[in-house]
Formats: structure tokens, C-alpha cells, sequence
């Protein structure tokens, strides 16, 4: 499913903490940052007709097969598990019930057998109207940034409370949300416990994310760059957590699954070795 969301309905999931560390001024004086963020509210109003972001998600029956995922229609998304000594070993596939596991109820089902994909961004335009202002060019492309995570936000909200629907009932505060006390995880492609960009053609290839303008580079990479990409989890006890460094059993383990070269996975894998 593919969501479209002006700005005025994506600006109050904006985390503007992060907008600041972006700036350098996370240990600046409140006034200086209170100052910064009124100018890139009054960016976002003087632009809101004129831009808009854009979400695209499909949900999933899925079974986990040791550190793999496995979709509906057959497909698998490769994991990684934590190996480091004092870990907890965890990988993501743990949040989804095997296969041959005993039969759940209807909620812990709904929780425990299905898996969303996502991605997030932005128009264009955000990246490509602002070439003459340097200044200009900054500021909209930091909250472009913003803007595509609030859109994962808004959209992750309606998943958990409609489509998927398996917290109808959530009611959270956006200071909640930013927090993460919504049930389940988010994570994205890139960070800690996903580190292999390359999973993007994976997940490319399942939801379409040329549908929302996202074109992939050679390495996976999302343009507009102001873009976000990831899973969804509604597992009660998932959490996030970091792989950290892998052995080269692991790395020769993931790239068998991934159909990969062990070569081609170390480079996908650099900061993991």
C-alpha cells in the first residue's frame, strides 16, 4: 500500500532533537535551538503546498527458519545474530515464530507470524530546488531527513492501528512515539541490528519502492537521500539491539544465504568485520 502525507500531517512526528545533533547544536543554549527550529517551522509552512512525503509498506505471514525470514510467497530475508561474548545473541528472526512452532492463538498469531516492509521519503524537491542557497540547501535538506523518519513514524502509527491492527486500541502521545513505547520494533536498514544495506534490493523487490520516487545506487543506497527503509516487528518482546563484530563463519554463513560472494558481503559488511 503506498501513502501519500502533506506536511502539516507529518510535521508533529518531526524528532527534532536529532534535527539539532544534526545542526552541531545539541549542547547549545535553548534559545539558540528554539530559534533554529522556528526557522525550519517557518520553512515548513511556507512549503507546505508545494512538497509532500510519501510512504510504502506491505505485510507479510512469515515463519523464521534459523537466522532467516521467510515470506508468504516463498522469499527469505537473510539476518544476522549477535556473536560478540556477553551479548544475547539475539537476531531478528527470533521475533517471528518458527514454522513448526506449536499453535499460537489468534492475537500472539497475528503478533508473531506476520512481518511488515517499509519505506519512507520525500519529493525530490526537498534534494534538488535549493542548489543556489548553500544555507537554504542545508536547512531543507536536514529536515527533509526529519521529514522522511516522521513519516515512518505517522505511517508505522496507522499500520499498528489499522492495517495491521494488532494495537487498535494505542493511544500514545507523539512524545511517546519518538520514545518508542508503541509494541514492537522498527528497524531500519543501515542501523544496528540491519547493518547490510544491500538488504534494500531485497526489500525492493517485494514492496516496489519506485512507486514513492525511490531509485537503489550499485550499493543499495536509497536517492532521495532523505529516505528511511526497514521491517516491521510486533512481537511483545521484541527489542532493539546492535550485531555488533561477526566471525568469518557468520560472514561466510551470510552470504551463502544471501546468495552473495564472500567478497561482495564483506564490502556490504565492512563496519560488521
Amino acid at each position: 500500500m503506498t501513502l501519500t502525507y502533506s506536511l502539516a500531517e507529518v510535521a508533529p512526528y518531526i524528532n527534532w532533537l536529532y534535527f539539532f545533533h544534526a545542526w552541531g547544536m545539541s549542547g547549545k543554549p535553548e534559545k539558540e535551538r528554539q530559534r533554529l527550529q522556528g526557522e525550519a517551522e517557518e520553512r515548513l509552512w511556507h512549503y507546505a503546498h508545494h512538497y509532500q512525503t510519501h510512504g510504502v509498506f506491505r505485510l507479510f505471514s512469515a515463519y523464521s527458519h534459523g537466522d532467516d525470514i521467510v515470506l508468504d510467497g516463498g522469499e527469505r530475508l537473510p539476518c544476522l545474530r549477535q556473536q560478540q561474548a556477553g551479548s544475547d545473541y539475539l537476531c531478528l528472526s527470533d521475533f517471528i515464530s518458527p514454522k513448526d512452532a506449536p499453535a499460537l492463538s489468534a492475537h500472539n498469531a497475528l503478533l508473531s507470524n506476520r512481518i511488515g516492509l517499509f519505506a519512507t521519503t520525500v519529493d525530490a524537491g526537498f534534494e534538488t530546488d535549493f542548489d543556489n542557497d548553500p544555507y537554504e540547501k542545508m536547512m531543507m535538506q536536514l529536515l527533509a531527513d526529519r521529514l522522511a523518519e516522521a513519516t515512518a513514524e505517522r505511517m508505522h502509527e496507522e499500520v499498528r492501528k489499522t492495517y495491521w491492527g494488532y494495537a487498535p486500541d494505542e493511544s500514545l502521545s507523539v512524545a511517546d512515539m519518538l520514545a518508542e513505547r508503541w509494541q514492537g520494533i522498527r528497524p531500519a536498514v543501515g542501523y544496528p541490528s540491519l547493518p547490510d544495506a544491500s538488504i534494500n534490493f531485497l526489500i525492493d523487490g517485494l514492496i516496489d519502492m519506485r512507486q514513492i520516487g525511490i531509485r537503489l545506487t550499485e550499493s543499495g543506497a536509497m536517492r532521495p537521500h532523505a529516505s528511511v527503509s526497514g521491517m516491521m516487528l510486533a512481537h511483545s518482546q521484541a527489542r532493539y539491539f546492535s550485531v555488533g563484530k561477526i566471525g568469518r563463519d557468520q560472514l561466510a554463513d551470510y552470504a551463502r544465504r544471501r546468495g552473495l560472494s564472500l567478497e561482495e558481503t564483506k564490502k556490504y559488511l565492512a563496519a560488521n568485520l
